[in-house]
This record gives structure tokens, C-alpha cells and sequence, in this order.
């Protein structure tokens, strides 16, 4: 694997572990060139499976941008990489295990959502603020609104 810093192509493992849900592998890595350590993660490559955005367009599911819309939704919020790491994965299983070859955006958006209401409500206003377009502050607010009924009930 090339390293990430100093572009060394032959970095050395130095531990792998499997994810809890065993469809993920996390490898730390070395690179004897610079010294850098970064962590790389494997899983298995089913088969290919586009996204239907809103506009039409068909795009190849991309786990990694999945992962950075999390990240950004978690941002300075107590949830660490390998839960986002986990919810990636387990939005993914459901993906193909649906069997379907595309799915709408919005359905993996509220994916998303569902896995992150369990983890963190800020992380979830966050994303769902994205996802759902907010235009205006009171947005906000009677989605919040709408999460407490909800939570209540």
C-alpha cells in the first residue's frame, strides 16, 4: 500500500483486526520511508450499486463519502471513527443485501439518519439538515420540534 505522506509503495502492516460486525478489516500500517503510521480499512466488494440522485443522475455507491458526510455531521461530537465505521458498514450490508443494482439518494439518506438518531441528536440534526435542504433557521427549529413528539411518544 503506497503511503498517504511520502508516497512509498511498500508499507508494512502492523496489526489488522476485524470490525465487530466482520465485514471490515483494519489494518495499521508503516511506512518504512518516513516513518508515518496511518490506518487503512478492508472490506469485501460485492457488486456494483448506484445511487439515483435527485436530479436523475446514477452514481456509484462510494462508502467512503458516505463516511465523510457522517464525519462532518459528527464534527466535535462524542462519536468516534469506528462507530461511523460501523454504521458504513451495516448501511452497506443492507444496501446489497436488498438485491436491487440502484437505489434513490433519499434512501440512503435516511439510512443514514436512522443509524445516527441511535448514536448522537446532534449528529442527526446535522445530517438531516443537509439532507433535508434547510433553507431557513426555523427549520431547524420544528424539526427539533418534530424529533421531541417523536421521542415523547
Amino acid at each position: 500500500m503506497k503511503c498517504p505522506f511520502c508516497g512509498f509503495l511498500d508499507s508494512q502492516v502492523k496489526d489488522s483486526r476485524p470490525s465487530e460486525d466482520g465485514l471490515t478489516i483494519k489494518r495499521r500500517r508503516f511506512c518504512p520511508d518516513c516513518g508515518g503510521r496511518f490506518t487503512t480499512y478492508e472490506r469485501i466488494e460485492m457488486r456494483e450499486l448506484f445511487v439515483i440522485k435527485k436530479g436523475g443522475d446514477k452514481r456509484l455507491f462510494d462508502p467512503s463519502k458516505l463516511l465523510k458526510s457522517m464525519q462532518v455531521a459528527a464534527r466535535k461530537r462524542p462519536v468516534d471513527a469506528e462507530q461511523l465505521e460501523e454504521i458504513v458498514s451495516r448501511i452497506t450490508k443492507k444496501l446489497e443485501k436488498y438485491g436491487e443494482g440502484e437505489i434513490t439518494s433519499q434512501a440512503v439518506g435516511q439510512l443514514v439518519m436512522n443509524e445516527l438518531l441511535k448514536i448522537d441528536q446532534v449528529a442527526y440534526v446535522r445530517y438531516a439538515s443537509v439532507y433535508k435542504d434547510f433553507a431557513e433557521a426555523s427549520d431547524f427549529g420544528k424539526f427539533i420540534e418534530n424529533l421531541n413528539i417523536t421521542k415523547d411518544e
